[in-house]
């Protein structure tokens, strides 16, 4: 199983799989073709209230990850992170964001988690 996290902006690799984005928000100033996005699963991103409070600097990382980590025991969430995981186990994934900070991102903790499924 390989998770890979990559920005949405960098170009497709060859063997990096389906391309899935897990942003809320569609990146800005990026044409859809543009992409190559494979699948959009909302249901796997940080609620609203949550992002904010992350991007707002009010916690750190570890205590953004564990609040995350709640929401995705959600049953909704649940359910799209075992279809990705599903996708993983098959091949190579591609997790897409268009945060700076690739490592310190709600992307980051997916792939976390999908590598210990």
């Amino acid at each position: 199983m390989t998770v890979r996290v990559r920005r949405v902006y960098d170009p497709p690799e060859p063997d990096g799989g389906p391309r899935v984005l897990v942003d809320r928000l569609w990146p800005r100033g990026l044409k859809k073709e543009a992409a190559h996005v494979d699948e959009w699963p909302k249901a796997l991103t940080p609620s609203t209230e949550l992002r904010r409070w992350y991007h707002a600097g009010e916690g750190s990382f570890e205590e953004f990850a564990r609040r995350y980590e709640a929401e995705l025991a959600a049953p909704e969430a649940a359910e799209a992170l075992d279809g990705v995981r599903e996708r993983a186990r098959a091949g190579t994934v591609t997790l897409l964001t268009a945060a700076k900070d690739v490592d310190h991102s709600h992307a980051a903790v997916l792939a976390r988690l999908l590598g210990q499924g």
